[in-house]
């Protein structure tokens, strides 16, 4: 008897060792789904961990910024899903449990119609994304049609940004600082920047002088492709003050990371303000090189080099020795040491068929102080004197 009821005992055991687990997946997936729902519509507090994309400074960045955040939330709770299926499987499903495989899943309701459920869900989360997405897009591509509209056109060169404001004649030149002015802000910050003011309708114009570029500042959700020959539109319209920090986002060669572009977002008033000052200062320099003033050779040297240095100094380097083959030594050059006259052309209307792009767009002192520094900088010597008044002959 003992022996008896310890071999039922045994086989008790082992049949329920054996036995697979049941599963309540109705339940399951409706646990599930309550977990996604609940994760797409219960706003939370997050921390700030500093890897999310900034903040954005507009409408039409804004609702970029919602976009995306759309997205990783959809995305997060389908990780937890996915996973919470395999987590489980791998728990309960495992042959230490003495688990067999069902051979009839297919046959089940779930098996049957998860073929079709699934990617209904699916299209359905893809769709609602795409139409946000393709809402915005219009908004980004179709400038709005506005009479108070503010005009900024966005020139890329190799390695500097120009911003022209067209309704009031301001051209800004924007550089790289170099590291030891910089700090902290190496290759993140200019000495011009580009200033701007909320509430107003901006239209940028991306072209390019040489290679191609491309102008990028997140906060502003505008990235577009500056192109040789060729204009393209973006819009914005800012929403906050600050200053925001950009790159060129086109690899366009050696110094490419010396293009980082610094938007400072000021009031209305501010940037009135800003604008007069603008236009003063551009007058007082037009003026300054208009007179018949004969400058001594110190003089333009000195003024010389401060420009060589902000406009020249990125291809021909401050040591005059280029970066052949692309950029041509100056020092000891047939252009630099050869006819005055022919050094001049080049400054003014650039080469053709090279990065040496035109300076006219220079004042006459400002070109006269160059040529000068440049005939008389790096053991040159030439002992030449170019004048104002001999660039605007040349003119």
């Amino acid at each position: 008897m003992n022996h008896h009821h310890t071999d039922n005992s045994k086989q008790t055991s082992s049949s329920l060792l054996h036995t697979p687990a049941r599963v309540n997946l109705p339940r399951i997936i409706s646990s599930l789904l309550l977990l996604v729902i609940g994760l797409m519509t219960v706003s939370v507090v997050q921390a700030e961990y500093g890897i999310n994309f900034p903040q954005p400074a507009g409408e039409v960045a804004q609702e970029i910024y919602d976009i995306h955040m759309l997205t990783m939330r959809v995305t997060t709770a389908l990780l937890i899903i996915v996973f919470a299926f395999v987590f489980y499987s791998l728990y309960f499903h495992r042959k230490s449990r003495g688990y067999k495989a069902d051979q009839n899943f297919h046959k089940s309701w779930f098996g049957q119609w998860a073929w079709v459920i699934v990617p209904v869900l699916v299209l359905g989360v893809d769709m609602t994304i795409a139409g946000k997405a393709n809402s915005v897009l219009k908004k980004v591509w179709e400038v709005p049609d506005d009479e108070n509209i503010l005009d900024v056109k966005v020139t890329g060169h190799q390695w500097w940004w120009e911003f022209d404001y067209l309704d009031s004649g301001i051209k800004v030149e924007s550089r790289y600082i170099p590291e030891e002015q910089s700090g902290d802000l190496y290759l993140r910050e200019v000495d011009n920047r580009l200033v701007l003011p909320t509430g107003i309708k901006i239209r940028f114009l991306h072209t390019s002088a040489d290679v191609l570029h491309a102008f990028w500042v997140p906060e502003l959700a505008v990235k577009k492709d500056a192109i040789p020959g060729y204009i393209t539109e973006t819009w914005i319209e800012l929403d906050r003050e600050g200053v925001f920090r950009g790159q060129c986002a086109e690899l366009c060669g050696t110094w490419h990371s010396r293009m980082p572009i610094v938007v400072e977002v000021v009031s209305p008033q501010r940037f009135a303000v800003w604008s007069e000052e603008q236009k003063a200062l551009k007058l007082a320099a037009e003026a300054e090189a208009s007179t018949d003033k004969v400058w001594s050779k110190d003089e333009l040297m000195a003024k010389g080099k401060t420009l060589y240095e902000t406009k020249c100094a990125a291809c021909h380097q401050a040591t005059g020795l280029g970066l052949p083959p692309a950029f041509p030594a100056l020092k000891g050059s047939a252009i630099a040491i050869g006819p005055i006259a022919a050094h001049i052309d080049i400054v003014i209307n650039g080469k053709q068929g090279t990065p040496m792009v035109a300076w006219s767009s220079m004042n006459d002192l400002e070109l006269a102080a160059i040529v000068t520094y440049e005939r008389n900088a790096w053991d040159n010597n030439t002992g030449d004197v170019v004048q104002p008044a001999d660039i605007k002959q040349a003119r």
